[in-house]
């Protein structure tokens, strides 16, 4: 017995409808996958601050000390220059970031509480 066939437009319309469900099943996965990439992205960003600032400062310090002659002063002072300059650039993207996400009317998940001590 041959089942009867069905009509184009009932054909086209059950796919419209597979389609439409298969699109709402991978949309929800595809946003979650674009937000946490875009968090680890943001992550980073703020480390490649912090190296960033820490490593210039190392070698203008280095530059300063081969043209003043003032071993090991202009690295020390380098270096600490760039670590203060580091945080700084870090604490601005930080707050860059925070300012985007208030602004998206995002609410951060807050992160439970453990009091139980591990051993």
């Amino acid at each position: 017995m041959s089942q009867p066939t069905e009509s184009r437009e009932e054909a086209i319309k059950r796919l419209t409808e597979s389609a439409s469900a298969l699109e709402a099943r991978t949309a929800r996965e595809v946003s979650q996958d674009a937000a946490g990439q875009a968090a680890a992205s943001q992550a980073w960003r703020i480390i490649a601050d912090l190296l960033g600032g820490v490593f210039v400062g190392l070698a203008l310090g280095f530059v300063v000390d081969k043209l003043l002659g003032t071993n090991p002063w202009g690295l020390i002072g380098g270096v600490l220059l760039g670590f203060a300059i580091s945080i700084w650039m870090a604490w601005r993207t930080a707050q860059r970031i925070t300012a985007q996400a208030k602004a998206s009317g995002v609410e951060p998940k807050s992160v439970p509480f453990d009091d139980e001590e591990e051993d």
